[in-house]
């Protein structure tokens, strides 16, 4: 078998499953996700999916797009949650692209925040 495999996502019978040991626990939850490539030297691209499963470390969604490993990404989602039940929240982060297969990126979180937000997400 060779070295690196147990940071490889499977894809089996339809449903994602990740092998070997990671560094930080996964949790699935499903929440509207919008990203931006962080690339000064292009033309921005932004879009929109769904998150898979996230965790501290980083953050699997769907995408429309497909980017080159290494590609800096911004993400933002809505969080479930309000601060003392009123004000709402966006958990921000900002990764590099680190796999990618049939729709679903996997992003590697170098930074995640919590901002605070009267609206959604940005411009919704």
């Amino acid at each position: 078998m060779r070295r690196g495999v147990d940071r490889e996502l499977l894809e089996a019978g339809g449903t994602w499953v990740t092998i070997g040991r990671r560094k930080a626990q996964r949790f699935p939850i499903e929440l509207d996700v919008r990203y931006r490539t962080l690339d000064r030297r292009s033309e921005g691209v932004m879009g929109t999916g769904k998150t898979i499963n996230i965790s501290s470390s980083g953050v699997l969604f769907s995408s429309q797009h497909k980017f080159p490993i290494g590609t800096r990404l911004e993400v933002a989602m809505r969080w479930p949650v309000k601060l003392n039940e009123k004000c709402g929240l966006k958990l921000v982060g900002i990764g590099r692209v680190v796999r990618q297969a049939k729709g679903k990126l996997a992003l590697q979180s170098l930074e995640w925040q919590f901002r605070t937000t009267t609206q959604g997400l940005a411009g919704k």
